[in-house]
């Protein structure tokens, strides 16, 4: 290259290297302590503090985080071209009783009184409060993906309809209907249910409230994945309830509707790939839920404030069976691939303690 052609390109790069900078400089937050990349998300700071100690019991991965997560979905998937709703707007706090009401939503109401607090409190839509603390409460969970968050949601306008919230005693047809008609393929739905490694149940059968889904509670892994694929053979309970089907381990609940995914032909291998994938989950979930906080809503108006959620800490356990379980336990079911080769925990067999209430 010659000497002024080399000169042109170094120039160039210089003043695009200047460029870049200038796109990525940071402001201060009038808090004086906290960097953005755009002045808007200063005010999602004090929020945070605030949430981490006062919502989520000084940053544990608990009941108040699995309740947030399960706002955040029963918020957005509040949406049909057909049947009307605003998707992730907030409507579910704005409207909560007529929201509250439905019966996909039953105990709801709890984490809706304790949000609508604090949507009083700052100067942020209901909507974004709901997204926002969704992403912050999953970050308190060790292996889970830092998620993205996008601010600007609008006010709610009306309550969403009834029925669009999925339950966990409809067919997998019906359940993969629904998140059709909101725009999500069956390997989204998989993905988003990876949330289960986090969640408990209080209302499927209300006599054992804080029962977990898989054997590691407030820890985001596979293991949802992998137990969901062990045979039955207790209810953890008072028996048999709508939406309940026979678990695999002591103290564990599981849902008809997991169990029946984790079955079927349209996402059983989906379901399948997860079940030793850490990455992959996490890949898969973190873009699942960015679609679904955004569902109903315009991104171009937003304001993408994802360096505000904290970074989530490493996964320190490795996929594996449960102790007493062996791999013939496990009910293939995706026809593609055999299940991952896994190992059991040593020790007596596995018994899970129920959530403590925050």
């Amino acid at each position: 290259m010659a000497f002024g052609a080399l000169s042109t390109a170094l120039l160039f790069f210089g003043t695009a290297s200047l460029a870049s900078a200038a796109l990525t400089k940071h402001v201060t937050c009038p808090d004086g302590k906290n960097t953005a990349s755009n002045a808007a998300c200063c005010v999602l700071f004090p929020i945070l503090e605030d949430i981490q100690e006062n919502l989520f019991d000084g940053g544990e991965c608990g009941e108040e985080v699995h309740e947030s997560l399960r706002l955040t979905f029963h918020d957005a998937i509040g949406f049909s071209p057909t049947k009307g709703g605003g998707g992730a707007d907030g409507s579910i706090i704005t409207f909560d009783k007529i929201e509250t009401a439905f019966h996909a939503n039953g105990g709801i109401d709890e984490i809706v009184e304790k949000q609508k607090s604090f949507v009083e409190k700052y100067n942020i839509s209901a909507g974004d409060f709901i997204q926002f603390a969704g992403a912050v409460g999953v970050s308190n969970c060790p292996g889970a993906p830092q998620l993205d968050f996008l601010l600007g949601r609008p006010p709610a306008k009306a309550a969403s309809p009834d029925f669009l919230v999925p339950e966990p005693f409809d067919s997998v047809t019906t359940i993969l209907a629904r998140f059709r008609d909101a725009g999500f393929s069956p390997e989204e739905v998989v993905a988003l249910l990876a949330s289960h490694s986090v969640a408990a149940s209080d209302h499927v059968d209300s006599s054992i409230p804080g029962t977990p889904f898989d054997s590691t509670p407030g820890i985001f892994d596979t293991q949802v994945f992998i137990e969901v694929q062990l045979r039955g053979t207790l209810f953890p309970g008072n028996g048999s309830n709508p939406g309940e089907v026979e678990s695999p381990l002591l103290g564990e609940l599981r849902l008809q509707s997991d169990h029946d995914l984790a079955r079927d032909s349209r996402t059983a291998c989906t379901w399948q790939s997860f079940a030793n994938n850490q990455s992959k989950m996490q890949r898969e979930f973190k873009a699942a839920m960015l679609k679904l906080s955004l569902v109903g809503q315009k991104k171009a108006h937003m304001i993408d404030c994802s360096e505000v959620i904290p970074k989530p800490q490493s996964l320190k356990t490795r996929a594996h069976l449960p102790a007493g379980k062996k791999m013939t336990d496990i009910e293939q079911a995706c026809a593609k691939a055999p299940f991952p080769s896994l190992t059991a925990e040593s020790g007596p067999a596995t018994a899970v303690p129920p959530v403590p209430p925050s």
